[in-house]
């Protein structure tokens, strides 16, 4: 079981309201389920920082925008909260899960044929739309267990037509719902029926941890970072809170891991071991690599030749003090549940399972001996594409488990208890992978992987060098930042392999974690922080320049004339935008004449107040100071501006500032405006100015423009800018 760390650590907001959504659809009923199934003994991994963010939920400190949308009164909500609804209200299966309530599904099919476009179905919807739609889409997240509740089916019967006192008491019953949640787990491990292993922490791939060119191990010749990141004692850091933390929650300390995403290596094992883990779980891929052997199946996907007998089996890893037991996960018979049985009638499907359980562990009985066969799957994530969320299916099974001959479900404790010594594998060498593919190609190796950890290993090393030098509260918050930006799920949706529509909320949450190390630390994040990692589609307008403009520096945006010709970009902020942050730049209109470069900066709903800070960078290419950088640094006090400095990049003493202007203007009012000297940029005929702008307060970026790159302008005489118009679609 685990969910990203949603939490900014900073503002204490839940960025994403995954871990609340699966607490209410799959958590409790997994574990509960098993109470009609004495004989049925199961291993959950719980992620620690899944327990914390379930914890938070239910003492009521977490909150998350999709909340404060969902229980605010339908007829009180802005505009910008009614996009919200409609962009992210309907995250959620179609068919399983907005299918099974009418009036959900009318909603959705309303806003389907508004083409998904949030500003244009919101005349679409009434009030009382809304309404409906805050009330269903937390009701279709609730497991069967608690649409059986009187309180609950009263929803369900309703159907339609709620009111505020209705969000309300769901929202209410929420909460308590998720309350029980680890209670059940607790009182199932006290019973026998589970076992609780745990994960490192904040779920990193531990081998990439210790060292980034692991990666280059496992795939030789992969692209690895510029930085290599080696932090083994961060690993082992992430390890033995996790196993301090499930002490304390649930009064044992594991015996078992689940290392995130199975990954594994010899290094891994090793710290693992010294700190007292008896087992390891990753996939059969690591084992065959490990071993020189190819798992190979049938059609029908049935183990060929010897590879049951390697399979199905515990192995010992030995080498130099270390010691460890790991069993390898079968991976077609777990990926029949999480992906083939969910399009199958249940009682098809559990036969289908306990017939392919049956007939590949059939070698490895004929030959004398128990077969272990290790099902280990994602927890909650595929029961959604399920009927019903699959408890059809899984009564099914476990019947069939509790009661067929010769087949038992038992713990991975309880495997390695009753099997004989004589009869366990012994690895004598590990090859470092994970349960994708036997390599960490998912995390690291792509262009986006690996500026991540690039962005990542500037961090670390900014706090080996500046965390003595801050209080004991500002440094242990920098720490737990780090150890939060070393989870898988940044990487896992960076690159072309996984894309969702949360990836622009990932990218940016792993870059607040990030910004956040430096603010505690007492400096100001990169300015590259600022920009998103993702390549992933903005759709911005882009027009380029086509003629000379002439603006009036004033910050007045009456004078529509005055920037007639100039470039501009805008960008769709539909395809990027983040839960529970409202943006703050709009567009950018820039373009330069025979002396000076001009930029206008629109603003979305003006300046916050207090004190912030508005960068500009420049990078003239060209001539003989070819992508020299500089950058335009504002500071500005309730939407006033009160100082500013041009300087290079690197931050040198300042070429010009407000107390000596070198030629430059600007002007804050309804926009921002500015002009700066060609020449004070050094910038020559031929050449190109590029401007991006990013806007920060107490050392945290707020907003971007572009996204991604830059607004890319021509030093070219006026007639050269007037062939941009064939590039236009425009005419004049």
């Amino acid at each position: 079981m685990h969910q990203p760390y949603y939490r900014d650590m900073v503002s204490g907001e839940y960025r994403l309201p995954w871990v609340r959504m699966h607490a209410l659809k799959d958590y409790y009923g997994m574990v509960k389920l098993l109470d009609e199934f004495p004989g049925v003994h199961q291993n959950f991994n719980l992620v620690p920082s899944l327990v914390t963010q379930i914890q938070d939920y239910a003492s009521g400190k977490a909150t998350d925008p999709f909340y404060a949308v969902a229980a605010k009164p339908a007829d009180e909500l802005t505009d910008y909260e009614r996009q919200f609804a409609l962009q992210y209200l309907f995250q959620a299966n179609v068919v399983n899960l907005i299918g099974r309530y009418p009036r959900y599904k009318d909603l959705w099919e309303r806003f389907h044929h508004a083409n998904r476009d949030p500003v244009r179905a919101m005349a679409l919807f009434s009030t009382q739309d809304f309404a409906d739609l805050q009330v269903l889409s937390q009701l279709a997240w609730f497991d069967e267990y608690f649409l059986a509740r009187k309180d609950v089916l009263e929803f369900v019967q309703k159907g339609e037509n709620f009111t505020h006192a209705d969000q309300l008491a769901l929202l209410d019953i929420q909460r308590e719902i998720i309350a029980a949640v680890l209670p059940a787990y607790k009182d199932a491990a006290a019973k026998g029926s589970v076992e609780l292993s745990a994960t490192p922490y904040y779920h990193p791939i531990l081998p990439l941890v210790c060292d980034t060119d692991t990666g280059g191990i496992s795939v030789p010749g992969l692209p690895l970072p510029k930085t290599r990141f080696v932090y083994p004692e961060d690993a082992e850091d992430q390890i033995r809170r996790a196993l301090v933390s499930h002490e304390n929650n649930f009064g044992v300390r594991p015996k078992g891991m689940w290392p995130s995403e199975g990954s594994v290596s010899e290094e891994v094992l090793a710290i693992a071991a010294r700190n007292g883990v008896q087992w390891m779980a990753t996939d059969e891929g690591v084992l065959g690599r490990s071993i020189g052997h190819k798992f190979e199946r049938t059609p029908e996907g049935k183990l060929t030749s010897s590879s049951p007998e390697k399979l199905y089996n515990i192995w010992r890893f030995e080498k130099d003090e270390t010691r460890m037991h790991m069993v390898f996960r079968d991976h077609h018979l777990s990926d029949l549940i999480g992906f083939v049985y969910s399009r199958m009638g249940a009682p098809e499907a559990a036969e289908h399972l306990m017939r392919s359980i049956k007939s590949s562990a059939e070698p490895v009985l004929k030959s004398g001996r128990d077969a272990v066969v290790p099902i280990i799957l994602d927890g909650e994530n595929a029961w959604e594409f399920y009927h019903e969320n699959g408890r059809d299916f899984l009564r099914r099974f476990y019947h069939m488990l509790q009661n067929t001959p010769g087949v038992e479900a038992v713990t991975i404790s309880e495997a390695i208890e009753r099997h004989k010594p004589e009869r366990f594998g012994v690895l004598k060498s590990l090859t470092p992978g994970s349960w994708i593919n036997a390599n960490f190609n998912v995390w690291i190796g792509a262009p986006e992987d690996n500026k991540s950890w690039d962005y990542l290993a500037a961090a670390r090393k900014f706090y080996d060098e500046h965390a003595d030098q801050a209080s004991d509260s500002r440094r242990e918050l920098a720490y737990e930042e780090l150890l939060i930006a070393e989870g898988s799920d940044w990487n896992w949706w960076y690159g072309p392999e996984h894309h969702s529509a949360n990836d622009r909320e990932f990218d940016d949450l792993y870059r607040k974690h990030l910004s956040n190390i430096y603010h505690a630390l007492g400096a100001q994040p990169p300015e590259y922080l600022a920009q998103p990692i993702s390549a992933g589609e903005v759709r911005p307008t882009f027009i380029p320049q086509t003629a000379y403009v002439h603006p009036r520096i004033e910050g007045m945006n009456n004078r529509y004339f005055d920037w007639m010709g100039a470039a501009m970009y805008t960008a769709d902020r539909r395809t990027s935008a983040m839960h529970g942050k409202q943006f703050l730049l709009e567009s950018i209109h820039a373009g330069v004449d025979e002396e000076n470069l001009y930029a206008r900066l629109d603003l979305m709903s003006g300046i916050p107040e207090g004190d912030v800070e508005l960068l500009m960078n420049i990078a003239v290419s060209g001539g003989r100071h070819s992508a020299h950088p500089f950058r335009l640094r504002i500071g500005i006090h309730d939407g006033r501006i009160v100082s500013w400095k041009l300087t290079n990049s690197d931050e040198d003493a300042p070429l010009a500032s407000d107390t000596n202007p070198g030629g430059i203007a600007m002007a804050l009012e309804h926009i921002f405006e500015v002009a700066v000297p060609l020449q004070q940029l050094r910038a020559q005929t031929g050449g190109s100015v590029k401007i991006r702008f990013s806007l920060w307060q107490e050392h945290l970026p707020l907003d971007a423009l572009p996204l991604e790159g830059w607004v890319d302008l021509q030093v070219v005489d006026e007639d050269a800018l007037e062939s941009n118009i064939y590039n236009t679609g425009l005419q004049r």
